[in-house]
């Protein structure tokens, strides 16, 4: 039986993500969920965050509903007037888990106390981003009941589970720089479950230092340990794209859900949905929708579409390899170079290439309506950095990956794709215009392109087969939204 909630004990859920867009992303569309279901709901971005929402999508953008509100508190970081460009990653790791606890609390006991003279019901539950933790602290000592969401994949967060075996058995820290070269990462991993013969460098990234008090080598494994302590863990993939997986997961921790790909479920859902809520969006930079115009202008599977995701920068060296290959490879293509893509400057290509290109089939944007351009008729292939919203976004499209990996489980992401799931091709690190080219050709015009495509159609339909009514991803939802409100499905 379908769940459904009772009018007069409506569910109030404080939504919490760790502030960086990727997973910013997923966050807001379960929240979307929640909402359409009938639970009050709570957004709660940091304040650097929520100022880039207001310039990205104008003052309406944070105005909320009625009964779905946006909250800000500090992140902890200094204030800058740079408001365009992400925050540096393991400073805002360490600055969160240290900063954002007391805030938080303050929040929480703000909306309970304002809950008997207002409309807002008091907070019932939180729904957290894994690596937001300090907000159990909050939840254990006010007797909220909280459950986790991790937004990387499966894949990843076993692959960080399993940090401090690496740590114990004598991987990592590495003994020197020299072990980045030497090639000692290419170490196979015969134990860990799910993902036998896995190499070292397709863990996530953070374990290649020579400091064993790395932040990042030791903040992931410590948010990791705490998902015990949440009433469920939730993941945004489906059973059948990580079975495996999933399954070492459910026998670690209990109650893991799989509820993806979420942007899947969420279209099944909201068809008739509240037109203001469907229209609000996440995105902290402002979108082009110009590229989609352009797309409609191209053949069936022609495209290749290019972003490498919100975090990733490049050299200008670097740029200049990936923006010959690209125009070597004679295919037109969809360029997102979001503004703080470069290393401390803003992308500019030469005007050898401009010139070079003029007549050709590119375009360039800042930044894109993703999924609508990964559906596009036109997309015939993905150059992605393999954060795992491009992948899951890119599997139900149905488009086959050319995978460049930048840090953390994208490695991991990007060793499955290619030798898991057989729907992409891995660049090397340091890719080379003639690779770039080469590799372009092969997913676009060759028989590894060809049977990339057929196995990503087929995980294409079961995803939609996992999000429809009756599917794993939607019986997941249909438990968790009991967990959430405290209720029992019959």
């Amino acid at each position: 039986m379908g769940f459904n909630l009772v009018a007069d004990h409506k569910p109030h859920a404080v939504c919490v993500p760790y502030p960086a867009q990727g997973h910013i992303n997923p966050m807001f569309k379960l929240a979307k969920l929640l909402h359409f279901k009938g639970f009050h709901i709570t957004f709660v971005n940091t304040e650097y965050n929520q100022k880039r929402l207001l310039k990205s999508r104008g003052p309406n953008s944070v105005a909320g509903l009625p009964d779905f509100r946006f909250e800000a508190i500090p992140d902890g970081l200094p204030v800058t007037d740079n408001d365009n460009t992400s925050q540096d990653i393991p400073s805002l790791c360490e600055s969160t888990s240290k900063n954002c606890l007391v805030p938080f609390r303050n929040l929480l006991y703000r909306l309970n106390n304002t809950s008997s003279s207002s409309n807002v019901p008091p907070v019932s539950c939180i729904v957290s981003d894994g690596s937001m933790s300090f907000t159990l602290e909050a939840a254990e000592e006010l007797g909220i009941p909280q459950v986790l969401f991790w937004t990387p994949s499966a894949c990843g967060v076993l692959a960080y589970a399993h940090y401090p075996f690496l740590v114990e058995r004598g991987f990592i820290p590495l003994k020197d720089t020299s072990y980045l070269t030497n090639g000692y990462l290419e170490t196979t991993i015969d134990w860990i479950p799910g993902m036998k013969n896995i190499r070292l460098k397709d863990l996530p990234s953070f374990i290649r230092t020579t400091d064993p008090n790395e932040i990042m080598l030791n903040f992931v494994p410590n948010e990791i340990s705490k998902v015990p302590r949440a009433s469920a863990l939730i993941l945004n993939t489906f059973d059948a794209l990580e079975q495996d997986v999933l399954d070492v997961l459910s026998s670690m921790f209990p109650r893991v859900y799989s509820i993806g790909p979420l942007h899947e479920l969420l279209s099944h859902q909201i068809s008739d949905y509240h037109e203001e809520l469907a229209n609000f969006g996440s995105n902290l930079w402002k979108e082009d929708s110009e590229c989609i115009k352009w797309l409609d202008s191209q053949e069936p599977g022609s495209v290749v579409y290019v972003n490498f995701g919100s975090i990733a920068v490049m050299t200008p060296f670097k740029l200049a390899e990936f923006a010959w290959g690209l125009a070597n490879s004679n295919k037109p293509f969809l360029w997102i170079a979001r503004p703080d893509l470069l290393t401390g400057d803003s992308v500019v290509l030469s005007s050898e290439f401009v010139a070079a290109t003029k007549e050709r089939g590119i375009f360039l944007a800042g930044w894109c309506p993703q999924e609508e351009v990964l559906k596009h008729p036109s997309i015939g292939g993905f150059l992605s950095h393999m954060g795992w919203n491009s992948t899951i976004e890119s599997v139900s499209a149905g488009v086959p990956l050319l995978c460049w990996p930048f840090f953390a489980e994208q490695q991991t992401n990007c060793w499955f794709a290619c030798n898991k799931w057989g729907i992409g091709m891995e660049i090397n690190n340091d890719a080379k215009r003639d690779e770039v080219e080469n590799l372009v050709r092969k997913l676009m015009e060759g028989e590894e392109g060809k049977e990339m495509k057929k196995s990503v159609m087929k995980l294409k339909e079961k995803a939609e087969e996992a999000t429809r009514p009756g599917g794993s991803s939607y019986q997941n939802f249909q438990k968790l939204l009991a967990v959430l409100a405290n209720k029992q499905i019959n």
